[in-house]
């Protein structure tokens, strides 16, 4: 048997709605799995060699917990790793790994999970379901730990939006970020990304791009976050003057991600790369499309 799983890339948290608003993006991370031979082994395809084994190990060790866990016994395989997801850049390359992962270990195993059981098994392995809720949905997605479910809020196609990102060449690490973050927060920080992350869901629902400017701010993680990236703030304030809708820190950073009308792309992505260079902080601007689809499955 021979079948190749693909998922996209994702922008977590919007701003102020840390580990709980995700958004897919048009760039992918594929596996091919070829059972048989001996064992289970993996070769790579892809630039990042920073990643290739974390990736790697993300997808089989998804593979080996879903089987552990229903007490079953992956066959022998080969796995390719396809790379196009930049890695440790706040882009959501673990979480398209993971999801890859378990969507290939639910087919290679014929275990009929649904959606909602993906979700949670990867909501585990990440540690939150932002990410990996659009990597599985497409679109943003809203992930409410109570719910057990990603809850999809658009798919993008009813939006005038895309995405611009500046990508530095640094790498940065989850937990790296969160160690900067407090263990407490002022009421009137937590009430104002209460009203902001509420506004961008609202936004996202009913195409209402002023909503989504408007919650589009945050002062629970980026503050503190600023001092490990230091061209976020200008870098944010530069997109919005350049006519973004909003900009913020894409996951754990260092990537910033812009939310643009398609006419604003070319200014936008000027703004952020004249930025970078001040700022001293090299990288690449790219345009990516938000992906209407989620976690994509092919038997070849």
């Amino acid at each position: 048997m021979r079948f190749s799983v693909r998922a996209p890339a994702s922008s977590a948290n919007l701003g102020p709605g840390f580990d709980a608003l995700g958004l897919a993006l048009d760039l992918w991370n594929s596996i091919v799995i070829e059972t048989g031979g001996e064992g289970i082994r993996a070769s790579y395809v892809g630039s990042d060699a920073l990643g290739m084994d974390g990736l790697e190990n993300y997808s089989v060790r998804a593979m080996r917990q879903l089987a552990e866990e229903h007490g079953r016994e992956l066959p022998p395989f080969h796995l390719t790793a396809q790379i196009d997801v930049p890695v440790a850049r706040g882009l959501g390359s673990s979480a398209a790994a993971i999801v890859a992962g378990l969507i290939a270990g639910n087919f290679l195993l014929d275990l009929g999970l649904g959606d909602d059981q993906i979700f949670q098994a990867a909501a585990r392995m990440e540690g939150h379901g932002d990410n990996v809720g659009a990597a599985l949905h497409g679109g943003a997605i809203l992930s409410v730990p109570a719910l057990g479910r990603a809850v999809k809020l658009t798919d993008g196609a009813d939006l005038d939006l895309t995405t611009v990102v500046y990508i530095p060449d640094e790498h940065g690490a989850t937990w790296v970020a969160r160690a900067e973050l407090p263990q407490h927060v002022a009421l009137a920080d937590a009430a104002f990304n209460v009203g902001a992350a509420s506004g961008i869901v609202a936004g996202l629902i009913t195409g209402d791009l002023g909503a989504i400017a408007a919650g589009m701010h945050d002062r629970l993680h980026e503050p503190p976050r600023s001092r490990l990236y230091p061209h976020l703030i200008p870098m944010s304030e530069a997109a919005r003057s350049a006519g973004a809708i909003g900009a913020c820190l894409s996951g754990a950073g260092p990537t910033v991600l812009a939310l643009v009308t398609h006419d604003n792309v070319p200014a936008v992505c000027h703004a952020m790369q004249e930025t970078g260079r001040t700022a001293g902080i090299p990288g690449q601007c790219r345009h990516l499309a938000i992906s209407p689809k989620g976690v994509e499955i092919v038997q070849e």
